[in-house]
């Protein structure tokens, strides 16, 4: 049986690593076994934090929204119920961006609710 010489695809496979961890430090940017380690430990954190930033924006266009409508005399929890009572299609994130951007269009919509 011929000898197999894995020389080039082990190169390879090191080099496609570490490229991955450009940027990091210490021997997590130039130990193959390190940077593995490394590529798969970012990955379980940008895994995490893609779900994570779900939550922090929708808490963020609460929070807008919540400040934009005690302006008009209303809080967060009224002007929520108010949205559901009148079967509403327009979601927090529009509704803030809307709020942030446009005011007295916002005032309108919610003077409308009411």
């Amino acid at each position: 049986m011929p000898r197999v010489k894995r020389g080039v695809t082990h190169v390879k496979r090191r080099k496609n690593i570490l490229k991955k961890t450009k940027g990091y430090k210490w021997g997590r940017k130039n130990l193959a076994k390190q940077a593995k380690t490394a590529i798969n430990k970012a990955g379980q954190h940008a895994l995490a934090d893609r779900r994570i930033k779900k939550r922090v924006m929708r808490r963020l266009w609460q929070t807008k929204l919540n400040a934009a409508v005690r302006t008009l005399g209303l809080n967060y929890s009224q002007f929520i119920h108010l949205l559901k009572k009148n079967n509403s299609d327009l979601d927090r994130k529009v509704l803030s961006q809307i709020a942030e951007t446009k005011p007295k269009a916002f005032a309108n919509i919610v003077k409308g609710l009411k």
